[in-house]
């Protein structure tokens, strides 16, 4: 197994199955998500994902790559990462990270409905306090320990 597999099947291994929405009404032979699982939440085939985490496909792109990061709900850096150990250059600039004053203003002063601002790997960037008050915690993901 190559680097980038090594990656994916210990990132996979992180994500429960109820945390990525998918139910899990059996004994697991594996902690965390199956390869299959991931293949599905990133829109890959099985096959795809388990040549990848096995070494034995070498080009991702980096849509797949993208894919693959929100299915394993990988945090900005890890996302730089594996896009590094793909050898796929991320688009510098493509995830917004900062949310401008007018934009936090307009989201403040909706008082009757929560608003939000994500990024396009589904961070929460800015909230308004309905927001705050229904969705609460809104904190971002945190890698468990390991």
């Amino acid at each position: 197994m190559d680097v980038l597999g090594e990656f994916l099947k210990a990132h996979r291994a992180r994500v429960n199955p109820e945390d990525a929405g998918l139910p899990s009404h059996t004994q697991r032979k594996v902690k965390g998500l199956r390869r299959e699982e991931v293949a599905v939440l990133a829109g890959v085939s099985a096959d795809y994902y388990a040549r990848l985490e096995q070494g034995r496909e070498t080009n991702p792109s980096a849509q797949v790559l993208d894919a693959l990061s929100r299915a394993l709900r990988l945090d900005t850096d890890a996302r730089a990462h594996l896009h590094r150990l793909a050898g796929v250059v991320a688009e510098e600039g493509h995830e917004t990270q900062v949310v401008s004053p007018e934009l936090r203003r307009l989201i403040s002063g909706m008082h009757d409905m929560p608003a939000f601002v994500m990024n396009s790997l589904l961070d929460i960037l800015a909230t308004n306090a309905l927001a705050d008050a229904l969705y609460e915690p809104f904190t971002p993901p945190t890698t468990p320990p390991g």
